[in-house]
């Protein structure tokens, strides 16, 4: 543990410096009335990113495997000592439900993100949310589901639906605030593996154009009508691309994306497959472009599903990561499921991938909740 409080004090140096170094250089944040707090998040990852990279979970507080609910606990934690300092939560339940439900949602998501923000942590948002056009489901299915995307944006014939929609949100970001008062940063990534199949946003439901005004129109009136200053807005496709171009081929432009990321399961050893080459190749496409652009770059989702690999954790994330130069925020790995024996993506305690994780945990490459000292502070 010598090693993470090195890091704690070693960090905190660094947030203390990083304001003044990031506004002089070209990295700038897409919301000019962005909170103070989100601009210093933003501008303290783009620094941290440097040299270290944060570790998340999505779901990390909310259950894990065999548990639910309880107070201040993770699995993370749990083998660490330290929650992850990036936790992944979902605004799936703020629509297309009863409202009765959709307060319910709302209230364990406010209390949850303000957690996270009091500890020093990061919230990422993903954003599951059922086809408001047809059936409850945000998959597509032949032979039920009706293309959505033509339909919600301007013009379209449920724009006003999609509207009430956003207003949901922004009503849940404009009212979650830390024990400070301060609103909560959060990262938002909606519409993410948007290049895939299955879900009723993706490539073959919409067009190029359909897509890019559907996330610019989705980006300015959350901001500028709506008046949410709190958000870093993420676009991570999956791993479908090989080159620049095909992962900018849906980049709805710079005015409106802060960060850049993948969704990459199937490079890193699912269903016992490895391509860590073109894994890597795809990391570093990311990497160049959002250096290039100014941007943020994350491995947005990533992760072996039951971890059977013993040593996944430092002899194929942890190289991976480490074999090029990236700039990258962070990697966040996904659930853990409460019932499921096998849906897990992070160890638990007697897990046979612990002690390997635990290495990660103690890297200096790697941060975890513990590590971030001052994440909101600007000086």
């Amino acid at each position: 543990m010598e090693i993470k409080k090195y890091l704690s004090v070693f960090g905190t140096f660094i947030l203390a410096v990083t304001f003044s170094f990031a506004q002089k250089n070209k990295y700038k944040i897409i919301d000019a009335n962005a909170t103070v707090e989100t601009k210093a998040l933003y501008y303290n990852l783009n620094k941290l990113s440097e040299k270290f990279i944060l570790f998340g979970h999505q779901h990390a507080t909310e259950y894990g495997h065999g548990w639910q609910g309880d107070a201040d606990r993770s699995d993370v934690k749990s083998v660490t000592g330290s929650h992850p300092a990036v936790i992944g939560v979902d605004f799936s339940g703020l629509s297309g439900r009863p409202e009765s439900s959709i307060a319910k949602e709302k209230a364990a998501l406010q209390k949850n993100i303000a957690d996270t923000y009091n500890r020093g942590g990061i919230t990422t948002v993903s954003w599951h949310f059922n086809n408001p056009v047809s059936e409850p489901n945000f998959y597509w299915k032949d032979s039920t589901t009706a293309p959505a995307v033509k339909n919600i944006i301007p013009d379209g014939s449920h724009h006003q639906k999609y509207k009430a929609i956003l207003a949901t949100i922004a009503d849940l970001a404009k009212s979650t605030k830390g024990k400070d008062g301060k609103l909560v940063p959060m990262i938002f990534r909606p519409y993410h593996e948007f290049d895939g199949y299955w879900f009723w946003w993706g490539k073959p439901y919409c067009s190029v154009e359909e897509f890019k005004n559907l996330w610019q129109f989705t980006v300015t009136y959350l901001r500028d009508s709506l008046g949410v200053h709190n958000f870093i807005y993420a676009f991570s496709p999956d791993n479908t691309f090989g080159t620049e171009a095909e992962f900018l081929e849906r980049y709805p432009g710079n005015d409106f994306v802060d960060m850049v990321g993948m969704d990459n399961y199937k490079d890193f050893g699912r269903y016992g497959k490895y391509n860590l080459d073109s894994g890597m190749l795809k990391l570093k496409i990311v990497s160049n472009f959002a250096k290039k652009a100014g941007k943020l770059a994350a491995f947005t989702e990533t992760g072996l599903e039951s971890i059977p690999n013993t040593t996944w954790w430092t002899e194929t994330l942890l190289k991976s990561l480490q074999k090029q130069k990236l700039k990258l925020t962070y990697v966040l790995v996904w659930r853990n499921d409460v019932t499921s024996p096998t849906h897990y993506y992070a160890p638990f305690p007697g897990h046979i991938s612990e002690k390997d994780f635990i290495k990660f945990y103690n890297n200096r490459y790697t941060l975890f909740e513990n590590d971030l000292k001052n994440i909101y502070k600007t000086k």
